[in-house]
């Protein structure tokens, strides 16, 4: 096998990065990309290192946070400019294992380009053994990384967001992409902070083929962290951090050791107090509520569910199809596509809704997806198309709203186009964030600033409602009390004032 060698470094002319490209760093991070994007690190920052040999990364002094990020490296061969998805791959040589380091107490100085907090000297090994990238399938690969010997990162690229040939192709349509150019292709979720004495691995290998081949491995690259001495002087940026660097560093507020956002739980339109208020009235009150308020077309209509018995509120979250065009299902049908993102970055009570523009000729979610999004926590998902493998969807817990069973995959009709954006469903608009009120009589779309005077206004009907069943129940005329009028109304106050006081 071949190795990293200072020859290699020297021949890097650009080092390219790319900043989010694994669904479950997508997740962590909570947001997904629609298009890659990319910074730039000096070919200064490269090092090799193995376990005989272990490469050196200082700390800089005064610096808190040191991050890592295992990736996979990629060596270009041959120059590569406007290069087709189909070709890219053929440009890339050599495969090998790299760390992404960096320090995020200098991220705020930086306005994006990461040329403080990720260019210095020995921020990027990579190595030690070199994979032909012929012999592989790019999207066969996995990527494991050590912390002092804990397993912290292990993913494959199967899923990936933007798959490598994809990213060799964007790149080169607007710079040449030279041979020994170093491409690093994201880091999965796992990635962390070292502190001074830690050693940090990263390797490299094929996954395993069906005939059960041993697989090819780059080794470990190893690299250990040190504390450095020297202070920054006063005519540039100093290190600075604050606890959004901590959490983003570490992964989450837990693993920093921060105390959890008691806001993120439900979300600024939706407080738990509201919530239940939604949970108590029907939305058949609900509706004529918002009648009143002149909002008629408010109702996802047409729809059935799976769970009819289950009265369900959440905020919306969107996605939205388009026809199937087959040359633009090639560049959005395929790999973690819109549907996917949007399935896996669902988060606890929200609903995800669909908009499938009432074509019923194929599925537009299916047991699989339909079970991550019940393990996200979503309180439903709706789509006014049709879904697949029915008999698995409609034995899960979560409700799942639907024009009809189709045994079809996506692609017969649709594309997944795009996500969190005003879309229609069911003959309604639908904007994330909106409120969703569903029960056995249907779907509402609430505007958030008028969900709480309207949970008010519909718990007070449904109580005038309860008396009026009641009178009703007792012999009593329709006429005159429901709705009620004056004489009717004091009867029903002094009612109500008896149950309170009772």
């Amino acid at each position: 096998m071949e190795h990293v060698t200072d020859r290699t470094l020297a021949a890097a002319r650009k080092v390219i990065a790319v900043h989010i490209n694994y669904p479950s760093r997508a997740a962590q991070r909570g947001r997904t990309p629609e298009q890659p994007s990319y910074f730039l690190k000096p070919s200064s920052s490269l090092a090799t290192g193995s376990a005989t040999a272990p490469s050196s990364v200082e700390r800089p002094a005064g610096c808190e946070l040191l991050g890592y990020e295992g990736e996979i490296a990629l060596i270009i061969g041959k120059p590569a400019r406007r290069v087709g998805i189909d070709d890219a791959w053929s440009h890339v040589e050599w495969v090998t294992a790299s760390n992404d380091l960096g320090v995020y107490d200098l991220r705020y100085a930086d306005k994006g380009s990461n040329l403080r907090s990720k260019g210095g000297d020995g921020f990027t090994p990579v190595g030690p053994g070199l994979i032909a990238a012929d012999t592989v399938d790019p999207a066969r690969l996995r990527i494991r990384t050590w912390h002092n010997q804990e397993l912290v990162q292990d993913d494959t690229t199967e899923d990936l967001l933007f798959p490598f040939a994809r990213l060799i192709a964007d790149l080169s349509q607007l710079l040449t992409l030279e041979e020994g150019d170093i491409i690093l292709t994201g880091t999965p979720a796992g990635a962390s902070v070292a502190a001074p004495g830690d050693v940090v691995e990263v390797e490299v290998s094929t996954t395993p083929d069906a005939a059960g081949g041993a697989p090819l491995t780059t080794g470990r690259l190893v690299t250990t962290v040190t504390e450095g001495t020297t202070a920054f002087a006063d005519f540039g940026a100093g290190p600075k951090t604050d606890d959004l660097q901590r959490e983003e560093a570490y992964g989450s507020r837990e693993a920093a050791g921060l105390p959890a956002d008691s806001t993120a739980a439900v979300g600024p339109a939706l407080s738990p107090a509201l919530k239940a208020k939604l949970e108590s009235v029907c939305t058949a009150t609900l509706s004529s509520q918002l009648r009143k308020r002149g909002l008629n077309n408010v109702s996802i209509d047409g729809l059935s569910s799976t769970r009819p018995d289950k009265r369900i509120v959440g905020l919306a979250r969107t996605l939205r199809y388009v026809p199937n065009r087959e040359d633009l299902f090639k560049t959005h049908g395929g790999g973690f596509n819109a549907q996917k993102k949007a399935i896996d970055s669902v988060n606890e009570g929200e609903i995800l809704v669909m908009e499938a523009r009432g074509e019923k000729g194929t599925g537009t979610i299916g047991d699989i997806l339909a079970l991550r999004a019940q393990v996200r926590g979503a309180a439903a998902v709706i789509t006014d198309g049709g879904v697949r493998d029915f008999a698995a969807v409609a034995a899960m817990d979560m409700p799942t709203y639907y024009a009809n069973p189709h045994p079809a995959v996506l692609g017969r009709r649709h594309i997944p186009w795009d996500t969190d954006i005003t879309i229609a469903c069911g003959g309604t608009t639908v904007q994330p964030g909106d409120i969703i009120v569903a029960d056995s009589d249907g779907i509402l779309v609430i505007p958030p600033a008028l969900a709480e005077e309207l949970a008010d206004d519909s718990i007070a009907q449904e109580r005038e409602e309860t008396f009026i069943a009641e009178m009703v129940q007792q012999g009593h005329s329709v006429d005159g009390l429901y709705p009620l009028n004056a004489a009717w109304r004091t009867k029903y106050e002094e009612w109500e004032a008896a149950k309170s006081h009772g």
